[in-house]
């Protein structure tokens, strides 16, 4: 049927695109849905890049690698942990398993009967949004932890500019 990857994607990195790629070579029959979470959240330092924002890079960064077969959809939080995966189904067309390796997204979706996987990560220690986030805001090489199409459009927007006015802006966090 279907698969559904759950993430932030703040932003898509080369350890997403990994996933991607193992996902779609292991199941290239079965199409792929990215489930954009926190999708009304940005502006903030956790969440700096609109959904909007999300779906160009991550398109971009697919269309880069030959991947098909990926849709990516907004997924709003409700903060309502009994109700989200209700919420997701809602969202989304049918599918039938899901990629995460956030124990509690694994948690309500083996709740509600699907069939839930972690995806192996790579190199987490390297490919990690709020390191390369920080990298950015410090003014620090990072673009390499991106795929180059994701690097492009991050630029085109100005985020390592975006990043250092949020860290200085005391809202949600300082450059660590």
């Amino acid at each position: 049927m279907r698969g559904l990857l759950v993430g932030r994607f703040q932003p898509f990195h080369r350890g997403h695109l990994s996933v991607v790629r193992e996902i779609r070579t292991l199941r290239p029959e079965e199409p792929l849905l990215l489930g954009l979470g926190s999708a009304q959240a940005s502006y903030t330092w956790e969440n700096p890049f609109t959904a909007g924002e999300r779906t160009e890079m991550i398109a971009r960064a697919l269309a880069e690698a030959g991947l098909t077969g990926v849709t990516t959809v907004p997924l709003v939080d409700i903060d309502r942990h009994a109700l989200w995966v209700a919420h997701v189904e809602s969202l989304l067309p049918p599918f039938d398993r899901v990629y995460t390796n956030n124990p509690l997204t694994r948690l309500l979706f083996e709740r509600a009967g699907y069939v839930v996987e972690g995806p192996p990560m790579f190199e987490r220690e390297r490919y990690e949004g709020a390191r390369i986030r920080s990298r950015m805001a410090a003014g620090e090489e990072w673009s390499d932890l991106v795929p180059p199409a994701t690097a492009s459009y991050l630029e085109s927007i100005r985020a390592a500019h975006r990043l250092r006015q949020l860290a200085h802006a005391g809202g949600s966090r300082s450059v660590p």
